[in-house]
This record gives C-alpha cells, sequence and structure tokens, in this order.
C-alpha cells in the first residue's frame, strides 16, 4: 500500500510517533471528532441534493 510515497513501514511509524506524543485517548477523541464531522459533512451533502430536488419539483 502506497499513499504519498509513504508504505505501511512508515506509516506504521508515524502513527506510533503521534501516539507517543499525543496519547492514545487523545488520538481517539481526535479521530471520534473527525468521524463526527466526516458524518455531518455528508449529511449535508445529501440535505442540499433533497432540498434542490423539493425545489425543482414544486416549479
Amino acid at each position: 500500500m502506497r499513499i504519498g510515497g509513504l508504505g505501511t513501514p512508515e506509516l506504521i511509524l508515524i502513527l506510533a510517533i503521534v501516539m507517543l506524543l499525543f496519547g492514545v485517548g487523545r488520538v481517539s477523541k481526535i479521530g471520534g471528532e473527525m468521524g463526527s464531522a466526516i458524518r455531518e459533512f455528508r449529511k449535508g451533502l445529501r440535505g442540499d441534493e433533497k432540498e434542490t430536488t423539493d425545489d425543482e419539483q414544486k416549479s
């Protein structure tokens, strides 16, 4: 697996360094917040599509 020129060993090393710097609790909290932000963003995109479709049907 290559992401931007980084292989699996490099990504594991970066993850380990982040865990050491911030701690497991903080990293999991950040991950949870990012997940909920992505969910809200997707929900917002779907909401915009429904509103557009509803507006087109009214015309």
